[in-house]
């Protein structure tokens, strides 16, 4: 029915535009120069349409279809007027009257395969424009639901912005040199090795960020960490040539995402959805301060709150286990003792059941690590239950405050080169 009006109005253009060239022969031009002033006030006039339908479009139609979008309760249509969809789409109504009016209003062939080239060259650049601008909206729709959220929904939508401006890109040229799209692609099929080259960063940028996906490598708002390129922050944005990660000292690092699936990261999300941030941390020991404890040691143990059933529980047990195989406990060797280093393990163990910010629901532990030439490290492995960066590291200096501050209680000291170790003056 559209078609039907626009070929009606050209073909009243067209009488115009006959009249004109009488009027212009009764002016006592001659033929030719008449035929030439003729296809130049065609060419104008339909101009003139392409405009007038132009403006029509984007004055009419795009404020009609707006004005109605804002009426919807849904927020889409929105989201599509605001990324310029619809204005884009009107676009293409020129295009179409100017194809479909120029074998009707103009006489010179020359002049319509021009115009209609032009013509349907401008309808293809406007639908790639809107597919465009709808690939950009249908991203922020889908990052908006739950279901698609943590997904990255824009390297989808890139490759179809990809494959949009390639198959646009051989429609032009097919109708720049008058050749079926058909064919034109099938001769491109001897060229794919030079495609896949030009295209090779899509290519892989793709087959990365499905795999990411798919496998659930990555997601926007994870915390990773790449030492290859610097990267130790937060992921900002998944595309198909470059995932972007805000570092923690606010600067933005660009990584291309087939390193992320050729190499190895970290990806700290498991430790953001668990019940606790993990600390393992040592204490080194001096060696020369490790000493069996002494009956007078032992009773200014039992004055630990953490540990006073521990001493006495313990002292019990070893009596009973010397007794029964007669060690003489005269002589430090024989038999079982405590230590003081046993005892300082004792408490921390203790300590952390009883500290308010561990898990208590997740492993935690006080051991005993390999012996070096800068003492003997007791290790705590145990799980913070704030993860937030600043309260987590606050709560694990708080903790190894008390530590460090509570080892010469147990007659031990911590380990520390003699060129540091001097006095402090008063």
């Amino acid at each position: 029915m559209i078609e039907n009006e626009i070929t009606t109005r050209a073909t009243a253009l067209f009488g115009i535009v006959d009249k004109i060239y009488n009027v212009l022969l009764e002016w006592g031009l001659s033929p030719s120069l008449a035929q030439r002033l003729d296809e130049v006030i065609s060419v104008s006039l339909l101009f003139l349409l392409a405009w007038t339908a132009n403006l029509f479009a984007r004055v009419v139609v795009y404020r009609i279809v707006v004005h109605f979008a804002r009426l919807t309760p849904v927020k889409w249509d929105d989201i599509f007027i605001e990324h310029k969809v619809v204005k884009h789409l009107v676009r293409i109504i020129p295009g179409i009257i100017v194809n479909l009016a120029a074998p009707i209003a103009l006489r010179s062939e020359l002049w319509v395969t021009v115009m209609q080239r032009g013509a349907q060259i401008f309808i293809v650049i406007a639908l790639l424009g809107t597919i465009g601008a709808a690939t950009k909206a249908l991203t922020i729709i889908f990052s908006r639901t739950k279901e698609y959220a943590d997904k990255p929904i824009k390297v989808v939508f890139q490759v179809v912005m990809v494959l949009a401006y390639f198959v646009g890109g051989i429609v032009i040229l097919s109708i720049l040199i008058n050749t079926s799209f058909t064919s034109l692609f099938a001769a491109l099929g001897a060229s794919m090795a030079i495609l896949m080259l030009i295209f090779k960063d899509s290519i892989l940028g793709f087959v990365a960020g499905w795999q990411l996906s798919v496998n659930d490598m990555l997601r926007p708002g994870d915390w990773i960490t790449v030492p290859k390129y610097g990267a130790d922050g937060d992921v900002e944005e998944i595309s198909l040539y470059s995932v972007k990660v805000r570092n923690f000292d606010r600067t933005i690092t660009t990584i291309p995402p087939y390193s992320l699936v050729s190499e190895s990261f970290q990806n700290w999300r498991g430790m953001q959805e668990s019940e606790g941030r993990r600390v393992k941390r040592s204490v080194l020991i001096d060696m020369n301060t490790i000493k069996f404890c002494t009956p007078e040691m032992l009773d200014k143990f039992r004055k630990i709150a953490y540990i006073k059933d521990y001493i006495t529980q313990t002292e019990v047990h070893i009596e009973n286990y010397n007794r029964e195989f007669g060690y003489d406990n005269s002589v430090l060797v024989n038999g079982r003792r405590q230590t003081n280093i046993g005892v300082f393990r004792a408490y921390l163990e203790e300590y952390l059941k009883r500290h308010p910010e561990v898990n208590h629901k997740m492993i935690a532990m006080v051991r005993q690590l390999q012996p070096t030439e800068k003492g003997i490290p007791v290790e705590l492995y145990f799980f913070i239950s704030n993860k937030k960066w600043v309260d987590y590291e606050n709560i694990q200096s708080d903790i190894f405050d008390h530590v460090m501050a509570i080892v010469p209680q147990f007659q031990l000291k911590i380990f520390q080169y003699p060129s540091s170790a001097l006095p402090v003056e008063q």
